[in-house]
This record gives C-alpha cells, sequence and structure tokens, in this order.
C-alpha cells in the first residue's frame, strides 16, 4: 500500500503525497522517511507481541534463576528472529497472501491441514496464558479477575471490530512503546552494567551446570522468542497492508528494528528477575514477584511492572488471534480483512471474537495452575516450531513462487538450515528430558 500512497515522479526528482493534499516533497531523505513511516507497522508488532504475557513470564523467571547468565542466547536468538521474519517479508510480498493459503497452494490439504491444526492448537493454548497473566496481574492490583479478564476480552474485540487495519495497527504500536517502560525498570533496579555487558557478550553456563531446569528454561526462551504463530500473523498483516515489492527495504527495516526493540525488551525483563535473585525474593509469577520487589525498590517497579504484564498480554492476545482468524479464514475462503466492515466479513472477525473468549473463559476456571501454563506453552511452542520453519524455508526456495531475484540465495539456506537444525536438536532433549527424566541432573 505504501506505492499507492507515496509515488516518485518519472523524472525522480521529486516525490508527491496524494494530489488532494496538494503538497509536494522535494527531499528524498524526507520522502524515503514518509515511505517508511507508511510501511512501518508490521515488523514491529509481530516482533513485540511475541514479548507477550508468556515471555514475560519466561524471561523473569530466567532473571530469577540465573541471574543475568542467560542474557547471551537473546543476543543469539536476534539474528534468528530477524532471519526468520525476512523471509515472511519477502514471501507476503511477493505472494500477497497469507502463509496458511500458500502451504495449502504449494503442498496440499493434507499438510496445510497438519499446519494449521497446529497453529490453532499452539494459539489457543497460547491465548489462554495471554489471560492467565491478566489475572495474575488484577489480582495483585486488588481487582477481581472476574471483573477484570472480561473486561480485557471486550477491550480486545473492540479494538478489532472497527473495520480499519491502519486504526488497529496505530493504536497497536503504541501498545508496543509502551514497553519502553521495561527499560525504566531495569535501570530503577540498577544492575551491573559491568557484569551485563560481559554476560551478553560471552556464552556460558550458569552455576550447577546443566541441569533439568536450565534445559526446560532455555527451551521455553527460544519457544518465546520465535513462535509460529509469528509467520502467519506478518505474512497476513503484509497481505492485509497491500505491501509491493518497492516497500521491501522498508518492510526489512522495520522486521530488524522490531527485533531489537524486541530483544533489549526482552533483556530488561530478565534484569527485573535478576533484581528479585539479587535480594532473595521467590520467585513464583512475575506478579507476585513485582509485588515482593517494591520493598526494595519502591512502588514504582511494582506497579510498572503490573502494568506491563498486562499490556503484554492485551499485544499478544489481539495479534495471536488474529494470527488464527487470518489463517482460518485463508483456508475456508472467507473474506478476513481487517478493511473489512463486519457484515463483510462475518467468519472472520467471529473466529477472532471466539479465540478471544473461549480462553478468557477458561482461565476464570478456579484453581488453574496459572504460571505451569503459562511456561509449558512456551515449550510446546519451541517443540513446534521446527515444522512451521521447513514450510517457510522450502516456500522461499520456490522460484514459481518468488521468481529468482527473491528466492534465497545459498547463504541464506545455510543459516535457516542450521538454524532448523539447534531447534530440533532442542525439540529432541526436551522430548528425551519428558521420557527419561533422570537423563539432566536435578536443578
Amino acid at each position: 500500500m505504501a506505492n499507492e500512497i507515496l509515488s516518485i515522479s518519472t523524472a525522480g526528482a521529486e516525490a508527491t503525497l496524494p494530489p488532494v493534499r496538494g503538497r509536494v516533497v522535494r527531499s528524498r531523505w524526507l520522502f524515503g522517511v514518509l515511505t517508511f513511516l507508511t510501511v512501518f507497522g508490521p515488523g514491529l508488532i509481530v516482533m513485540e507481541a511475541d514479548n507477550d504475557a508468556g515471555a514475560v513470564s519466561t524471561y523473569v523467571q530466567a532473571g530469577a534463576q540465573y541471574g543475568t547468565r542467560l542474557l547471551w542466547i537473546l543476543l543469539l536468538l536476534l539474528p534468528v528472529t530477524y532471519f526468520i521474519q525476512e523471509m515472511v517479508v519477502r514471501l507476503g510480498i511477493a505472494t500477497g497472501k497469507g502463509h496458511a493459503t500458500m502451504i495449502y497452494q504449494r503442498f496440499g490439504r493434507w499438510w496445510g491441514m497438519f499446519s494449521l491444526v497446529d497453529l490453532q492448537l499452539v494459539n489457543f493454548l497460547t491465548l489462554v496464558t495471554e489471560f492467565a497473566a491478566i489475572s495474575l496481574a488484577l489480582s495483585h492490583m486488588n481487582i477481581s479477575p472476574t471483573v477484570g479478564v472480561p473486561l480485557a476480552a471486550v477491550v480486545l474485540i473492540t479494538m478489532v471490530l472497527s473495520g480499519s487495519y491502519r486504526r488497529w495497527e496505530r493504536v497497536t504500536v503504541f501498545l508496543c512503546l509502551l514497553d519502553l517502560g521495561w527499560i525504566a525498570i531495569a535501570l530503577k533496579v540498577r544492575p551491573s552494567f559491568g557484569e551485563v555487558f560481559h554476560n551478553t557478550i560471552v556464552p556460558g553456563i550458569p552455576q550447577g551446570g546443566l541441569t533439568a531446569s536450565l534445559t526446560f528454561l532455555v527451551i521455553a526462551i527460544v519457544g518465546t522468542t520465535i513462535a509460529p504463530w509469528q509467520l502467519f500473523f506478518q505474512q497476513s498483516c503484509i497481505a492485509d497492508k497491500r505491501l509491493r515489492f518497492s516497500d521491501l527495504k522498508w518492510a526489512r527495516l522495520d522486521t530488524f528494528l522490531g527485533a531489537v526493540f524486541t530483544i533489549v525488551v526482552a533483556g530488561c525483563m530478565m534484569l527485573a528477575g535478576n533484581a528479585a535473585k539479587i535480594h532473595g525474593v521467590s520467585f513464583f509469577d512475575p506478579a507476585q514477584m513485582a509485588n515482593d520487589l517494591h520493598i526494595f525498590s519502591g512502588g514504582f517497579v511494582r506497579s510498572a511492572m503490573l502494568l506491563l504484564m498486562i499490556n503484554a498480554a492485551v499485544l499478544g492476545t489481539t495479534a495471536i488471534s488474529l494470527s488464527s482468524a487470518w489463517a482460518y479464514g485463508e483456508v475456508k475462503g472467507w473474506p478476513h480483512s481487517l478493511e473489512m466492515p463486519i457484515r463483510k466479513a462475518p467468519g472472520f472477525y467471529l473466529t477472532y471474537v471466539l479465540c478471544v473468549g473461549l480462553a478468557a473463559a477458561i482461565v476464570l476456571i478456579p484453581g488453574a495452575p496459572l504460571q505451569l501454563i503459562i511456561l509449558g506453552v512456551q515449550v510446546l511452542a519451541g517443540i513446534m516450531l521446527p515444522s512451521a520453519i521447513i514450510f517457510l524455508q522450502l516456500l522461499l526456495n520456490d522460484k514459481e513462487v518468488l521468481g529468482q531475484q527473491f528466492v534465497n540465495r545459498p547463504w541464506n539456506n545455510w543459516v535457516n538450515w542450521t538454524i532448523i537444525i539447534v531447534l530440533f536438536i532442542l525439540s529432541l532433549i526436551l522430548a528425551a528430558q519428558v521420557a527419561a527424566p533422570n537423563l539432566f541432573p536435578a536443578s
């Protein structure tokens, strides 16, 4: 859509906004900025929405258990997250179609159904974790979850039912930028920046060696940093926004900036958990930890963490529910666009509403083990991720889809297959750990 809103004259000397505005942009630099701002959105949202409730819980727990010793994993995951989503950008722009549609068209109904069922299962369980986090945070704010959780569901549904992609995108980008609050929290708890830098740059195993607990947590970190729903979400988002190849470099920049922002925020979450470890605060869930930390760090950290937990859950819920609705709408052949009013895409909007409503209802079941569900879902996402990436990798080598210019280069394939192999190894380790609990020493 960016190339429909901004255009360069045939002489290449000036760029113009739509004629109705009667404004001329003569600076190439300014034209580039305006183009980027038009394209900007999907990359940041897909990355930062993955810093959802499960991510908050996982990263904070990593800091609470192991301090800053696992920060180097986040640095390694930065290029991984970018390379995977950059492939999604190219595929979405080249085809103008969602990921589910492409899998059905290129690999057939059986594999299409396999990928769709995988996606919907992980997505729904993840949605439960989002509302679980909202429930936990509200409980520590003395707000009854029976009131707050349904209210959150109504807000999330209202965000999407406006029939405007641009309106939804602006609201969601604003919510993403609120996560800058995690940087303020990290500065407030005053970590040792020398230690932070060292443990970010130098890989190492925490004291105690490779334990079952550490293995589980590392796989959870991978699972929450790169999730299967991201592939479906960003490609559908790009198709809905109607980006073209002229927008590719800006979409790549959007994705890269989103990846950097997300990893920085994730590191700050670990530093919040590290503060609990330093002060001897026991970890059960992030909301409880925030409540206990206020003794050492003041009311700002407590309030900010609880509010940012809710913000993370809202971000995750809207993005994940949309990825499910887009994918299901694509497969069913329904109209599926945020630019359509409800009457023109009832199935698409109904899928979104049902995903949000059912997940909220499950969380209100008394006695549900919320923290265990939150961490377990991240591990499940880590197990299912390799198969999702394989479909993406095969599509990116399909010259009929992308043409000679935009298919993966040999170095792309080396990087991507390395990522896939590592993810498979992590999945096998987790499967072995579950089948033989004594494989690793107890933590």
